[in-house]
């Protein structure tokens, strides 16, 4: 009955897959159950060390009133969404300038490597120097830590684009800039919309680190809520915000997902909804730009009338 499952590389139906991923889960909740299940002395672990479940969700309203989740799940969203944005309005157009000229991407090619090598955690005292402790320094934690990701990815996916479409594109009399804009990067986006979903999950865990280390104060945000939480706590408060982060970054990824599925359904095999949206927007683009800045007609060209043709 099971033989099936072990044949490599065996792909199994979506409920079949549901309900791994519900035993895996289960699985953990029996086993934390057990470790702490019965009076605190008689436990495997003290409830200063690993509360039970029925006590960690018992908590939960308290974490949802008292201590703002929703105001600091948006306070760590907003730092994500705003170093990640600017990691990618840096990142993005530099990745397609190297992927298309190669001494760009020698040029770059330093910071591409120690950004990418680098120790994420080295970053926090660098950006506390630079930055403050403000939230400038949240914003600029993850832009430094992701642009490097980001130009090299971008850089790989247009590199990755079949050199017959650019011989083809030029052989059609396409100029330089036309090879970029309309072959190179049309070809390349799928895969950098891919990387930039995935690398934004990453982002979301730095926040978390970048929160936990703080001056004194209130910074908001869930790392601040875990650091604060362990100082002070509830300890239970802990174990929820690790539940809610996996969370929250699975309904954005899925969220994204979608969105790449319907931007780019030849690759990932959506319906193509936003695909043909955006293709209504960039005719409709296109003959506005027409309308705004009419061709110069050409003059026309006179004919003879029949007198000046008698005379002639």
């Amino acid at each position: 009955m099971f033989s099936g499952f072990f044949r490599l590389r065996r792909e199994v139906a979506w409920w079949q897959g549901l309900l791994f991923a519900l035993g895996c889960l289960l699985t953990v909740l029996g086993v934390w159950w057990l470790a702490t299940h019965g009076e605190p002395e008689q436990r495997l672990l003290s409830p200063t060390v690993l509360p039970s479940p029925h006590e960690t969700f018992a908590t939960f309203p308290e974490l949802w009133f008292d201590r703002a989740l929703t105001r600091n799940t948006l306070a760590s969203l907003r730092r994500v969404a705003l170093g990640f944005g600017l990691a990618t309005a840096v990142g993005v157009p530099l990745g397609i300038l190297c992927g298309c000229f190669p001494f760009l991407r020698a040029f770059f090619a330093p910071v591409s490597i120690f950004g990418r090598n680098i120790p994420v955690a080295a970053l926090i005292p660098l950006t506390f120097s630079l930055f403050g402790i403000g939230e400038l320094q949240k914003i600029m934690f993850i832009f430094i830590a992701c642009v490097a990701f980001i130009l090299s990815d971008s850089a790989r996916a247009i590199a990755e684009v079949h050199d017959r479409y650019i011989d083809t594109a030029y052989t059609l009399g396409a100029a330089r800039r036309q090879v970029i804009l309309k072959v190179l990067v049309p070809l390349a986006f799928p895969s950098i919309f891919n990387s930039l979903r995935l690398l934004f999950g990453l982002a979301f865990g730095y926040i978390m680190l970048a929160e936990l280390v703080k001056f004194g104060g209130e910074s908001g945000g869930l790392g601040d809520i875990i650091i604060t939480s362990q100082r002070r706590g509830p300890k239970e408060h802990i174990l929820l915000v690790l539940i809610i982060i996996p969370i929250v970054a699975l309904a954005i990824d899925r969220g994204l997902f979608w969105i790449q599925r319907e931007l780019f359904p030849h690759r990932y095999g959506g319906s193509g909804i936003l695909n043909r949206a955006v293709h209504v927007l960039l005719v409709g683009w296109e003959r506005f730009k027409f309308l705004l800045v009419k061709p110069t007609p050409v003059a026309a060209i006179r004919q003879p009338t029949p007198s000046q043709e008698k005379a002639s």
